[in-house]
């Protein structure tokens, strides 16, 4: 190697240019060898390092999210949903709606796949750079709950402006108390026009009252969830109830001893 190319080397490594520094010596005897020009030559280094850096980055993104990687949109079924829900969801994969600071909200039956499809959509999301954070309703109203108890809740919701949308799985699954609802409802408040929020619930905004105990504070919930949002009705039978009648409908012959 010559003294130039070992210089090189070094000041990759200074510059933290990793990819580079891996593939130096591979694409400069390439290069060499099929008299590749200069800019040639250096679109390749500067391609191979944006590509690991993204891989990286997208790796980094998926752990932070805490997200359930099994639930992709390769595991969803898209076809269970209705052609014109599917082309929302399309759209929702393009991740106009996070620039807008818009929410996703997922209404359904338990077993619909609500949760499935936010989860997959937000995976798709982090491909194209977004930041996400996943976590089921009664976890944040705990961590939140905590926070405000050790007087650094300000710090907790400052913590959460850095995803582009949070998501909040199975809201009103279970019931609050009246401090659990305002940890809750300060929440979506400090979220709005902030940053989205994708959410799922089994309960219609009818019984949200449940949720926030007092109607003034339930419909300023909502009116701060709706006012930018898109709504997702899955008015679908349950995938599992699906899937074992299909089992009853079709049962393995037994084989013959």
């Amino acid at each position: 190697m010559s003294k130039n190319n070992k210089q090189i080397l070094e000041l990759l490594k200074e510059l933290r240019l990793s990819a580079i520094k891996e593939v130096f010596k591979e694409v400069t005897e390439r290069a060499e060898k099929e008299e590749i020009g200069y800019d040639c030559f250096l679109l390749e280094l500067l391609e191979k390092e944006v590509t690991e850096r993204n891989h990286k980055r997208v790796g980094r993104f998926l752990r932070e999210s805490k997200l359930p990687l099994e639930k992709s949109m390769n595991t969803f079924e898209i076809k269970r949903l209705p052609f014109k829900t599917r082309r929302v969801v399309d759209h929702l994969l393009v991740g106009d709606f996070i620039q807008r600071k818009e929410n996703v909200l997922a209404f359904g039956k338990p077993g619909s796949g609500k949760t499935h499809l936010l989860c997959a959509i937000a995976q798709e999301l982090i491909q194209i750079g977004k930041r996400i954070y996943f976590t089921s309703c009664n976890r944040l109203v705990e961590d939140l709950l905590k926070a405000k108890k050790s007087l650094v809740l300000e710090s907790a919701l400052k913590k959460m402006e850095k995803f582009d949308a949070v998501i909040i799985d199975d809201i009103g699954y279970v019931q609050y108390s009246r401090e659990e609802m305002e940890v809750l409802f300060t929440f979506l408040a400090q979220r709005y026009e902030r940053g989205s929020v994708m959410l799922t619930s089994n309960l219609p905004f009818s019984k949200w009252e449940q949720i926030f105990k007092d109607p003034m504070t339930t419909a300023a919930a909502i009116d701060r969830l709706v006012h930018h949002s898109v709504i997702l009705e899955l008015n679908l039978e349950s995938y599992r109830m699906e899937s074992a009648k299909k089992s009853k409908e079709n049962p393995v012959e037994e084989e013959n001893e």
